[in-house]
């Protein structure tokens, strides 16, 4: 059974996913990639993974680190893409990392050939987008690319983490 609940964030509103233990969604509305019939079916409720889940974007949105982080799962995900979120998990808060950075760390971690696009793909179907942060992610040269949630959103996050390269 797949439970939702709903977020209102600064950003807009967020709609939160679970299989009533972990966290298995977190996504703008009309993102790319919103699972549109999976969300439809899903059971209003609320649960405790969505009060910490609550909990932790509160704090972040406040302007503060957060100091955990809510239990989360992934399923049908492929163990590529589950690497490629696990990277994103590490970049510190206010900080940014490249496509082409994170293909290096895979290549090296495993002795093979890997492309920035890639990643880029695996990045992009991020499904708990902000917790695992997509948003910084920029491309070569810091270059501001692709977001799922929009790139007015990505410029909002990375400005909240005081990164000011960039503007609207």
């Amino acid at each position: 059974m797949t439970y939702k609940n709903f977020y209102n964030s600064p950003l807009g509103e967020i709609i939160l996913l679970s299989d009533g233990e972990s966290l298995t969604g977190l996504y703008f509305f009309n993102q790319k990639y919103f699972p549109c019939e999976y969300i439809k079916n899903a059971e209003l409720k609320d649960l405790k993974i969505f009060t910490q889940t609550s909990t932790w974007l509160d704090t972040y949105f406040s302007g503060k680190v957060p100091n955990f982080i809510p239990q989360m799962k992934f399923s049908n995900s492929s163990s590529f893409r589950k690497k490629v979120w696990s990277i994103l998990l590490n970049i510190p808060y206010g900080k940014t990392i490249t496509y082409g950075q994170i293909a290096k760390l895979i290549e090296k971690q495993n002795n093979i050939k890997m492309s920035a696009q890639a990643v880029g793909s695996a990045v992009g179907h991020n499904p708990i987008s902000i917790i695992i942060p997509c948003h910084r992610v920029v491309g070569k040269d810091k270059k501001l690319t692709g977001y799922a949630g929009g790139l007015d959103k990505k410029i909002k996050l990375l400005n909240l983490e005081r990164i000011f390269d960039y503007k609207i």
